[in-house]
């Protein structure tokens, strides 16, 4: 397609250099056209008919359960090999790229779409709200979505009780659903708080201002990473059902980790959750999405990270955006912004991940001194977190290839003992209150 498409060609060179992503992780689909491919040959790769969501007469969808790649369209109408890319929003990337074409699909629907022809091949650019359409709509979600997009953006997140908190807020999600829609619902909740994390994020705020120099935002996310304390989880995992989430896998790193996730995925909406928690070993025997999990003597690294700056759906935000990259050109690249990498904890030829080093976060005097009364904390962690704050956030340099679309079960694993709060605090204090 890149041989066959000028437009496209400099747009993936320009990815490439000045946002360090390739052009194949914006890709939301390809299109074949039928007298050239055959429905079985796509299917003979694993493909899968998809009949969800809309599409043209005359196009069959496919899609891969197994793999980390984008959907392929065979089409009828189409005359020669096309792609379409997603972006956040197609107006900034015409003003961007001094384009005034005609966008198909009204403001804040579920599908919009403009075309840059050449010859016979197309590239489509996209913007999707929680649906897996592929023809634009007429009928937007209108100022229902807007307003609601508005409400969870500004919506409470410092209560006296937490547990009240999470209530609230599962009550706010309800309302939401039933005003937009799940997937509509889904998405808007998921661009509120990449807001919210990028602005606790110095990493997230010069890397999104390389991609909206392009006019991309956001839309190279892998998935999105919550933390929450035992006695919530129940309640974070309600609130994610409600945006029409649905448990994929429980993910549990070994007795020596400490912790574990529900990974979510909601279907409509094209997105993933990881859902952390502390975990006992006994938790891996049980549901530990559903059941109330007990009080342990001492927390984890989830535990305590959320004891010093609150529940990720609340005050503290996500622990996480993991993005799509090309992993050593991201590298570079924020090095010479003063952005550091933490070492790779999977360092694979189809799976490459690390973590930029932590934001620090100041701890709230009340959190801190519970922590040392509890002995939750040691008095020498207790003083360098005092003095220079505690690991808060990261932003996550992914690379993918060959379609992979797992998880490292022992790289996550050591990461997450290595991002300990009260380790890092331990370990390099004076360097902590640098970074």
């Amino acid at each position: 397609f890149l041989k066959r498409h000028a437009f496209a060609r400099g747009l993936a060179d320009r990815m490439l250099t000045e946002t360090s992503t390739l052009f194949s992780v914006w890709v939301d689909h390809l299109v074949f056209p039928k007298k050239h491919y055959a429905a079985d040959q796509v299917k003979q790769q694993g493909f899968q008919l998809d009949t969800r969501g809309t599409r043209s007469t005359g196009t069959l969808v496919y899609w891969h359960p197994f793999a980390d790649l984008p959907r392929v369209l065979v089409s009828a109408k189409a005359k020669d090999l096309s792609c379409a890319v997603m972006v956040d929003d197609l107006a900034e990337f015409q003003a961007v790229h001094k384009l005034s074409l005609e966008i198909q699909g009204v403001p804040n629907s579920g599908y919009r779409c403009i075309r840059i022809t050449e010859g016979e091949a197309d590239l489509l650019v996209i913007e999707r709200r929680g649906t897996l359409d592929l023809v634009p709509e007429k009928r937007p979600h209108g100022e229902g979505y807007v307003s609601c997009l508005e409400q969870w953006k500004k919506r409470k997140r410092l209560f006296d009780s937490e547990a009240a908190g999470m209530k609230e807020t599962l009550k706010l999600a309800q309302q939401i659903v039933k005003k937009v829609g799940i997937g509509p619902a889904a998405n808007l909740f998921l661009e509120s708080e990449r807001i919210y994390w990028q602005s606790r994020n110095r990493a997230a705020q010069i890397q999104k201002a390389r991609q909206d120099g392009l006019g991309l935002g956001w839309a190279n996310h892998d998935h999105h990473t919550f933390r929450s304390s035992r006695p919530q989880f129940p309640t974070l995992i309600e609130i994610l059902l409600t945006f029409g989430f649905k448990k994929r896998e429980r993910y549990y790193a070994g007795s020596e980790a400490g912790w574990g996730a529900q990974i979510m995925e909601q279907p409509e909406a094209g997105l993933i959750i990881f859902a952390d928690v502390d975990l006992a070993p006994e938790d891996v025997t049980v549901d530990f999405s559903k059941v109330a999990l007990k009080h342990l003597p001492k927390p984890g690294t989830v535990g305590l990270w959320c004891a010093l700056h609150g529940e990720s759906m609340l005050q503290a935000g996500m622990h996480h955006l993991e993005l799509k990259f090309d992993f050593e050109q991201l590298k570079k690249d924020l090095q010479e912004k003063n952005i550091e990498t933490m070492p790779p904890f999977s360092d694979f030829a189809f799976l490459r991940q690390a973590f930029t080093k932590a934001e620090m976060w100041k701890v709230p005097a009340e959190r801190l001194e519970a922590l040392k009364t509890s002995e939750a904390l040691s008095r020498e962690a207790y003083e360098q977190i005092k003095a220079h704050g505690a690991v808060g956030s990261h932003m996550e340099n992914l690379q993918r290839r060959e379609g992979f679309k797992g998880f490292n079960q022992r790289g996550v694993s050591a990461i997450i003992s290595a991002v300990n709060p009260e380790k890092q605090a331990l370990s390099n204090p004076s360097a902590q209150g640098a970074a």
